[in-house]
């Protein structure tokens, strides 16, 4: 892990642009599962536009298409369809990326389905250096669901990931809705999100 500030504004809700970066640095390659809009809590357009990231995203919601059709700083391709049933594989040999990514983000909803469309890409035989997870555990609406920042932490685990930085929230520090892992080859210790944000000069 390097300590810096990366010199860029970030766009993801909670940072995970900056992890991305901190990570992976420059010239990276991603895949962001739950795109939503082209720039405003995107956890790509950064990294695309600033860093020369290449990758693609996906998203279910063709109502956003206008606003991807508009922004002219997105070049990299957004495909428009159902994440858990999308042949990665084939997407990623259509742009000739490497089977190891850089990053994935994976944010879709509910979080059964956010955990089925992780299991989809990983089981393609795609690896990532780093990926951001949205479990939703501390959301209302998540109340009786079964827990899926266990179950997708023990899943990565077996896959060859180690948690990276856990406890994420975007509004309050008790609402925890994202886990942050990185492969098990990656250099950089299990930490918490306010530790993580002081390593990289957002706290005092």
């Amino acid at each position: 892990m390097n300590n810096f500030k990366p010199l860029f504004k970030p766009r993801g809700q909670s940072f995970q642009d900056w992890f991305a970066y901190n990570v992976c640095g420059s010239n990276g390659t991603y895949i962001e599962i739950g795109a939503y809009k082209p720039a405003g809590k995107n956890n790509t357009f950064t990294l695309e536009t600033q860093h020369n990231w290449k990758g693609f995203s996906i998203e279910f919601d063709e109502r956003l298409k206008p606003l991807w059709d508009e922004c002219a700083e997105r070049k990299n391709p957004i495909c428009w369809g159902d994440a858990m049933k999308f042949d990665y594989k084939t997407q990623i040999d259509k742009m000739n990326l490497p089977t190891r990514i850089s990053y994935l983000s994976c944010d879709i909803e509910p979080p059964n389905n956010t955990f089925t469309a992780l299991k989809k890409v990983i089981e393609q035989g795609i690896d990532f250096d780093c990926i951001t997870y949205e479990h939703d555990l501390a959301n209302p609406a998540s109340a009786g669901m079964e827990d899926y920042n266990v179950i997708s932490t023990e899943y990565l685990i077996s896959k060859g990931y180690k948690v990276a930085v856990y406890g994420v929230y975007a509004r309050h520090p008790s609402y925890h809705y994202e886990t942050w892992f990185v492969k098990d080859d990656i250099d950089f210790p299990t930490i918490s999100f306010e530790q993580w944000k002081e390593n990289i000069g957002l706290k005092k």
